[in-house]
């Protein structure tokens, strides 16, 4: 975690927490009365560590490394109590917590361990204090705040830790994923070839015509590997959108132009009045309508009904591609966005998810939907610009 944001967490918690300069003060008295008596506290922490398995199994030296670890307590704790509480001491803080983290010791016993140590020095202040019990309120008030403040610094550090191993795990998966994909997508091209290869090779009396038809499937078969790595390219270097407004009526029809849908499916496009501009990449976006045009189509093989809906909800155009097609199982409904889905025989299942990752760099979202024997609709939301709204309503 960057410097800057460990500072500025702790010191919003500061203020959050009502911590002030006061604060700070009363700590500096309570010292006088705890510094002193500390022995006995860090030699009840590690005497209750022990009882634990879980908690002293990351204590690996032995009884040496108790008492260094005895020294190191009671430096972290007088640090505790003398401050000051700027960026020096909070980052020092947020190495202790960090330290927990590495040597494997679980936030339960993090948080308990501190947990006890608050009560030990609250309990001896009420012990020896002389001044005043408003006095002696103000100062345990101000003790509480300042080891909250500890709790959400190590809290801070075993998040962090957290948020590091989470993001390697997903990107394990997901390479996992993509290796998969294309292990399973460049399998059947070059088993083909594979063949092909071998037939020219050991053929006896190879006719010319052999010969042709062997080539040309070695040809296609390349084209396909082609194809694939063409695909994973487009995924992977998506250009950042160039974010202007434009009318989403103008859009719709360029995808469906673009398509050259055949006379066996209607498209009629329905579009709420007085429709603000979207705002994103155009070109972009007609790249996502397109595959869901293309999609309807594959799905609707002899033909069907291909509904294109627009709308403006919540500060966002909702465009709304329906067709008539056999719709999407419940069960699989879930992946049809994820990358190396597919349903159809051929097709390497990136199309959709190239186009929620268009749509989402566009700050907007694709989702799907298909109720029982109605079909599969896909829902683009986009934001809406804030310019005049558009009148283009042309029909297709």
């Amino acid at each position: 975690m960057k410097t800057s944001l460990i500072v500025e967490r702790y010191k919003t918690l500061q203020q959050y927490i009502g911590w002030q300069d006061e604060d700070a003060q009363r700590i500096q008295e309570a010292q006088a009365i705890l510094l002193p008596h500390l022995n006995p506290v860090i030699d009840d922490f590690y005497a209750t560590i022990e009882k634990f398995p879980e908690a002293v199994k990351v204590i690996t030296g032995g009884s040496a490394q108790i008492e260094r670890l005895k020294q190191t307590l009671h430096g972290w704790v007088r640090e505790l109590l003398t401050g000051p509480y700027e960026q020096d001491y909070i980052l020092r803080r947020w190495k202790v917590g960090y330290r927990h983290v590495e040597i494997g010791l679980d936030q339960m016993y993090a948080d308990a361990a501190l947990s006890r140590m608050r009560h030990q020095l609250m309990e001896l202040l009420e012990q020896y204090w002389t001044k005043s019990q408003e006095s002696l309120r103000s100062t345990l008030a101000s003790l509480r705040k300042l080891m909250d403040l500890e709790f959400a610094i190590i809290a801070s550090a075993y998040q962090a830790e957290y948020l590091v191993r989470l993001q390697n795990s997903e990107r394990f998966a997901a390479l996992g994923q993509v290796t998969g994909g294309i292990a399973h997508e460049m399998r059947n091209p070059l088993n083909v070839i594979k063949t092909s290869v071998y037939f020219l090779q050991n053929a006896r009396a190879l006719t010319p015509e052999k010969s042709a038809e062997h080539l040309r499937r070695i040809e296609k078969q390349v084209q396909v590997a082609e194809n694939v790595i063409a695909a994973l390219s487009s995924f992977a270097k998506q250009p950042q959108p160039n974010s202007q407004a434009f009318s989403p009526e103008v859009c719709v029809r360029r995808a469906v132009e673009d398509a050259a849908l055949p006379s066996s499916i209607q498209v009629e496009v329905v579009s709420a009045p007085d429709l603000p501009q979207a705002l994103g990449d155009e070109d972009q976006i007609r790249i996502v309508l397109a595959n869901l045009v293309h999609n309807a189509r594959d799905v609707m093989p002899k033909g069907g009904r291909l509904t294109i809906s627009l709308d403006h909800l919540d500060g966002q155009i909702c465009f709304q591609v329906a067709d008539t097609g056999p719709g999407i199982p419940h069960e699989i409904l879930h992946q049809v966005l994820e990358p190396f889905f597919t349903t159809k025989a051929r097709g390497i299942g990136l199309g959709l998810a190239i186009s929620r990752s268009i749509a989402e760099r566009n700050r907007g979202t694709l989702s799907a939907s298909s109720p029982p024997g109605s079909g599969a609709t896909f829902h683009l939301r986009l934001p809406a610009s804030p310019t005049v709204a558009t009148t283009d309503t042309k029909a297709l």
